[in-house]
């Protein structure tokens, strides 16, 4: 939502994709369409990119953030919350990208910018599988960057720390839920959801013939 209303602000049409579409109709933002999309069904991204491109032209960007944090101990967790973020931090992602790439390359420019995390670059408690999600996203991303470097498409990745978002939200073990909550007040607080979107900003601004490649980011008072 923050990238959303930033990216509105600079005068980019938009096409805003979520389960929840309710959310992205309230921000109401100009020359925007909103879809209800599940990221892992590929089928119904397509075909909302396919209505946006029709009514505003070529994708020139996209940014994969949809995601679940799912915290556990891997001896207790349910393996169902591994399969689901899976499914939408890895599965997802590269539907996204798959959406995108061809008509990029095939035009010479376009930027994907894939949101990872601290945790796709170090480890943490409880966060095994998560994790591993998130280390897949670096991977894609750098393999992809490689890929098609010289079809002039830029592949960026965002990597925050902790931010003050739903995330933690999906997490059903309350134990761990509290643990976290307390590590965010001992670092004094976390990044604000615009903190990351500026991130965005900065990293898509950039003439085409530059790639930030990477940006990781953390409230200062973040240990880890």
């Amino acid at each position: 939502a923050a990238a959303a209303k930033l990216f509105s602000r600079a005068g980019h049409p938009l096409l805003l994709l979520a389960r929840r579409v309710e959310k992205l109709e309230a921000l109401a933002l100009p020359n925007t369409l909103c879809r209800r999309v599940d990221v892992t069904d590929r089928a119904q991204l397509q075909a909302a990119l396919a209505e946006a491109e029709a009514r505003f032209g070529p994708a020139d960007a996209i940014v994969n953030n949809a995601g679940v944090m799912l915290l556990g101990a891997m001896a207790q967790q349910d393996p169902d919350e591994w399969q689901r973020m899976l499914d939408v931090n890895v599965k997802g992602l590269l539907n996204g990208i798959h959406a995108v790439l061809a008509g990029m390359a095939a035009r010479g420019r376009g930027t994907i910018i894939n949101i990872s995390s601290i945790a796709g670059r170090k480890t943490f408690p409880n966060h095994v599988a998560y994790c591993g999600t998130k280390f897949a996203v670096h991977a894609i991303s750098e393999n992809l960057r490689e890929e098609v470097a010289g079809s002039g498409v830029r592949v960026i990745t965002i990597a925050p720390g902790a931010v003050e978002t739903e995330l933690l939200g999906h997490t059903t073990d309350e134990a761990i839920k509290a643990g976290y909550q307390e590590w965010k007040q001992q670092m004094g607080g976390v990044l604000a959801a615009d903190d990351v979107a500026e991130a965005i900003a900065y990293a898509y601004g950039q003439p085409q013939r530059v790639c930030v490649r990477e940006i990781v980011l953390a409230a200062t008072g973040q240990p880890a």
